[in-house]
């Protein structure tokens, strides 16, 4: 049975671990934040059944904090440090607009 735990934890830790990268994609300064939600985040953030495109926690409900873990990344989501100024900002929009809070 320890075997057996071993072995989950080892998949699942180095799953969480393969997942957390960077992407070096550069939306153009015109793109609008549903472009790059569409474009980048659709790959793993799938809209919900109510439409709304992600669930926040309310501690992330603000374009700061959006922009900050859009640019740096999780342990399971890919940082996309080259999001910056105003499409990072109408990106957080959108994301704001779009979304729930739990």
């Amino acid at each position: 049975m320890k075997k057996i735990t071993l072995l989950f934890a080892t998949i699942g830790l180095t799953s969480l671990v393969s997942c957390a990268k960077t992407d070096n994609y550069t939306p153009p300064a015109t793109a609008s934040g549903e472009e790059i939600f569409s474009l980048n985040c659709t790959k793993c953030h799938k809209p919900n059944t109510d439409g709304s495109v992600l669930v926040l926690d309310p501690a992330m409900a603000n374009k700061d904090a959006i922009i900050k873990k859009v640019q740096t990344g999780s342990m399971g989501m890919t940082a996309f440090p080259n999001i910056q100024g105003e499409p990072a900002d109408r990106l957080a929009e959108y994301v704001l607009v779009n979304s729930r809070t739990k």
